[in-house]
């Protein structure tokens, strides 16, 4: 997740929560401020009075989803990923886990937020094989263009683009179907696409009082839960791998995660295949 605010340039707030710090304060990073840690533990405050599980784990089960969705990619013979909305490429992030595969695999991390960009590049200064870009998603166009993206990912052989816990970040008016669309309609046949999508269906009411509560606080960017039918729409086009789209927790699970039995109930997950068209 990563701050999607037009207009952010490069001046650090510090006053304001950013949903790429909170979203790392949740997965237990150290690279946050005291106001993302407050608003983080007072959004996981409004989980637990609905006696729902909190944002800390939504953030582990979405990092177990990309360790086995990559996993599952790579043997599926893709050595190309594109992260948008990547926030830092923290430990066990797409890079790690493709190359633990596939030593040659390359990722490009696309973060609008010049932070992120500039500690990322830091992170990854030492691995040849992956690049971070800054550039703004809700800008399809000029991501695809990107010099940097272009040089690194041969978007006429098939790639994975993931789009993990980025497009609840997105409005109405910003039009997220278009968004995954004009990205889909860019890959090679054999490509994939990845998405994971905070809901309401298991809990509506708790749902929009999170989303309120983003509002509230000043959060950076919206929180917009969408049922499973909206969430499956953005695979149009697409062909869903089994199981299908299904919770985080039920996509393909395995005795590596923590306790695999484990389902916030919070996401819809899917991996889906570009056919032949």
């Amino acid at each position: 997740m990563t701050d999607l605010q037009p207009g952010g340039g490069d001046t650090m707030d510090i006053d304001t929560p950013n949903v790429a710090r909170v979203w790392d304060y949740q997965l237990g990073g150290k690279d946050n401020f005291q106001v993302d840690r407050v608003a983080a533990e007072q959004l996981n405050q409004v989980c637990r009075a609905a006696n729902a599980p909190t944002g800390c784990e939504v953030a582990r089960e979405n990092r177990a989803f990309i360790r086995r969705a990559v996993t599952y990619l790579a043997r599926q013979g893709i050595d190309q990923f594109i992260d948008l909305g990547a926030g830092l490429p923290t430990r066990g992030n797409v890079h790690e886990v493709a190359q633990a595969v596939n030593p040659w695999a390359r990722t490009v991390y696309v973060d609008y937020d010049a932070l992120v960009a500039v500690h990322g590049r830091a992170l990854l200064a030492d691995n040849p094989e992956t690049v971070m870009v800054r550039a703004d998603v809700r800008q399809p166009d000029s991501v695809l263009g990107n010099s940097q993206l272009r040089s690194h990912i041969d978007l006429g052989r098939p790639v994975a683009v993931l789009m993990v816990a980025l497009l609840h970040l997105f409005t109405a008016d910003e039009a997220p179907a278009g968004i995954v669309a004009r990205f889909r309609d860019a890959l090679a046949v054999g490509s994939y696409v990845v998405i994971t999508h905070v809901s309401g269906d298991s809990r509506p009411e708790a749902a929009g009082v999170l989303a309120a509560e983003f509002t509230r606080l000043g959060v950076t960017t919206p929180l917009v839960p969408r049922t499973a039918a909206q969430i499956g729409g953005f695979f149009d086009g697409l062909e869903l791998v089994e199981p299908g789209l299904v919770s985080p927790a039920r996509w393909r699970p395995d005795p590596a995660d923590v306790d695999p039995g484990e389902d916030t109930r919070w996401m819809w997950a899917g991996v889906a295949r570009l056919p032949a068209r």
